[in-house]
């Protein structure tokens, strides 16, 4: 070796061995999520993922959940009018023009030609306890894109013309999806175990609300919601400077209602025997994004806005009898997302599975699931059952569901809601009441972690991911802890989470939904029959 290679190798070795060299070499990695605080309250978080593309969104603490009778129905106008001026107006009677105004700042065509050189995608979108904006584009059109959601949130229009455009549009969509038992019914669920409030309030507005809504009620709510202590503005693909730089230029005109700084909202102590501590099952959800285990909470550092929900249970028959199927659903409160049992429940959920007749027999489509092998498996009269399960920051919904050929249509094999409800209580009494072998739990929970950590492989997932858990906890948790607790879930877990939601001493009560030709007779026999909640 040449002597000043040698010399080169001993200087290295004598460096890397050097204290100093050792403390950097151990040193922990600079953190990928920053987060400020800008003086206002508002939250600005960053994650430093590479890539082409960047995105980045708003997030608002809002939603159906916080409607009250008068604001009915707000939340879906306030979704569908984002963005949406030019799409929306019949163009023989309101062409586009400089004359008619988008937002305060823009023309509709303006608004129009800046959404389409962003070069990619924007958007908005409404829950039962979130309003998000968001946009995935180049690089170079953050700045254009952050003005377009400013624009929007700060300067709305709202006219006349808009909105009489978007009150069709509502009636509409809201037929549509009646029309439509696997949309409409996870609704009525919602409407029933929550008697109608809070969480039992619609994410569509209701048909006798739909004229109602007008500028006067939009601004209103928007005035209520739309507060800086509320939101997050969080982004991927960009500087962590340049963003908190962005966010003081456009939303620094918001001023705080609140004292308090932000910090990590944690659900109110309730008695155990109340079972509380977010289009979908938890699989679903989780294959969506895995911020849909911490969805949005209310007002960060402030008491939480009263929703005025509580969980009731209950029964509703809706008769149909042109149906093609009957419907049947069965649905218990479970906890809330901030409750350490959330990951025992939502490995539960997966277990149980199913899915459709056909598509769940395929490898990896559902066909270890319980309620494929059980059920799907040895009733082809069947033609749907799944379990799913809808997550809150305070409460869940937890429960089964199935689609079936019905006895009075005349067909073969057909069944009636009362012989089909024996098999999906007996499914829940199983949970409670026999061993869970480990290697049936050990699919589900890989399943399960699958899902979540394929879902942040997606730029725009991972933001709104990122966004809605610094709502939550002011913090982005790792998938890492994620998966660590998932892994955590041993069998007993999971009997005495079903003990705690839909066991016989829980004192929780059954939501029960039927559709279709008859109804289910003395569901609260069956419960009883089984060991299982009920009425």
């Amino acid at each position: 070796m040449h002597r000043a290679s040698r010399t080169l190798v001993r200087h290295r070795k004598s460096v890397c061995s050097s204290p100093a060299a050792r403390a950097l070499s151990s040193a922990p990695p600079a953190p990928t999520v920053q987060i400020t605080t800008l003086p206002n309250k508002i939250r600005v978080a960053t994650e430093a993922t590479p890539g082409h593309f960047s995105s980045l969104g708003l997030y608002i603490d809002a939603g159906s959940r916080y409607e009250l009778p008068e604001s009915s129905g707000v939340s879906h106008f306030i979704d569908r009018m984002a963005f949406k001026v030019c799409d929306c107006l019949p163009l023989e009677r309101y062409p586009l023009s400089t004359d008619l105004q988008s937002t305060a700042g823009r023309t509709d065509a303006e608004m129009s030609s800046a959404i389409h050189s962003l070069g990619g995608q924007i958007m908005c979108s409404s829950s039962r306890e979130s309003i998000m904006y968001q946009s995935s584009h180049f690089h170079q059109a953050t700045p254009l894109a952050m003005s377009l959601i400013s624009d929007t949130v700060l300067n709305p229009s709202f006219l006349q013309q808009e909105i009489e455009a978007q009150r069709d549009a509502a009636y509409y969509e809201v037929r549509e999806i009646s029309a439509k038992p696997d949309m409409i019914l996870p609704e009525i669920l919602h409407n029933v175990a929550y008697s109608q409030i809070g969480l039992g309030n619609p994410l569509l507005c209701p048909e006798d609300r739909i004229d109602a809504i007008d500028e006067l009620t939009l601004r209103k709510s928007m005035k209520e919601w739309y507060r800086p202590e509320r939101m997050v503005v969080a982004g991927a693909g960009m500087r962590h400077e340049e963003l908190v730089e962005l966010t003081d230029k456009y939303f620094s005109s918001l001023k705080s209602t609140s004292s308090q700084s932000p910090q990590m909202r944690t659900s109110p102590q309730v008695p155990p025997h109340l079972l509380s501590p977010s289009s979908p099952s938890v699989a679903k959800s989780l294959t969506r994004a895995a911020s849909y285990l911490f969805p949005n909470p209310t007002s960060p550092g402030e008491p939480p806005v009263t929703s005025h929900t509580s969980y009731t249970g209950g029964h509703r028959f809706i008769h149909n009898k042109e149906a093609e199927f009957n419907h049947l659903y069965i649905a218990f409160e479970g906890v809330g997302i901030h409750d350490d049992d959330i990951y025992a429940l939502a490995t539960m959920q997966v277990l149980l599975g199913g899915g459709g007749s056909f598509s769940a027999g395929g490898p990896g489509k559902g066909m270890y699931s319980r309620l494929y092998t059980h059920i799907l498996n040895h009733f082809p009269q069947i033609d749907h059952c799944a379990s799913f399960h809808h997550i809150y920051t305070d409460s869940s919904l937890f429960g089964l569901f199935a689609s079936f050929v019905p006895a009075s249509s005349g067909l073969r094999g057909g069944n009636t809601p009362g012989q089909i409800m024996p098999h999906l209580v007996h499914q829940l009494s199983l949970l409670l009441h026999t061993p869970i072998p480990q290697a049936e739990l050990g699919r589900a929970k890989n399943q399960l972690k699958s899902s979540l950590m394929m879902a942040l492989e997606s730029r725009a997932v991972e933001v709104e991911d990122l966004g809605r858990q610094i709502l939550v906890h002011n913090r982005k948790v790792p998938v890492t802890e994620m998966t660590d607790k998932i892994d955590l879930v041993q069998p007993e877990d999971i009997r005495r989470v079903a003990t705690r939601v839909f066991g016989p001493h829980s004192g929780n009560k059954a939501t029960v939904v039927c559709m279709g030709h008859e109804d289910t007779g003395a569901w609260e026999d069956v419960f009883k029959k089984y060991s299982v909640a009920g009425a």
